[in-house]
């Protein structure tokens, strides 16, 4: 949703994420739940699910392991989703927890690309390359992304 509110095209998944940080989630559910939201423990130990109306909603409280903080909801910028005003991750959060999540078990740089193409005069590629520089399967992203000149690392 983040992407898309950011100018790529729509590529929705089956949820819609929300980032709260972890001390604000009991009452975040609380609130949906008053709201007539069912909501349901996941079993993964960062986030928390819930439905309406046949859709599916994650409240998220870490991204890629590290917790949600003020500082990036405070980065966040407000856009419209739809039709629907609401603050949305910045472009270089959102790579920066895609480039955070890459492992073993997940690395898919064919969705990265896009973004990364599309969002790049917006997203603070020092910043990232300085973040990630130890981590190898980012590392190597940045450099395919530096190779097909979608950034330059020497900048």
């Amino acid at each position: 949703m983040a992407a898309f509110a950011h100018g790529l095209p729509a590529n929705f998944q089956h949820d819609t994420d929300f980032c709260v940080r972890p001390e604000d989630a009991e009452e975040a559910v609380r609130a949906l739940e008053a709201g007539g939201i069912a909501m349901r423990r996941a079993p993964e130990d960062w986030l928390v699910k819930g439905s309406s109306g046949g859709e599916e909603i994650d409240l998220i409280f870490e991204l890629a392991r590290r917790p949600v903080s003020a500082a990036l909801l405070q980065r966040a910028t407000v856009r419209a989703v739809d039709s629907v005003w609401m603050p949305v991750l910045a472009p270089t959060d959102l790579m920066d927890s895609r480039l955070a999540a890459l492992c073993e078990h997940y690395c898919d740089f064919g969705d990265l690309l896009p973004m990364a193409r599309m969002l790049r005069e917006q997203i603070d590629w020092r910043r990232l390359d300085h973040d990630h520089r130890d981590s190898p399967l980012a590392d190597a992203f940045l450099h395919l992304l530096d190779t097909l000149r979608v950034i330059d690392r020497t900048a």
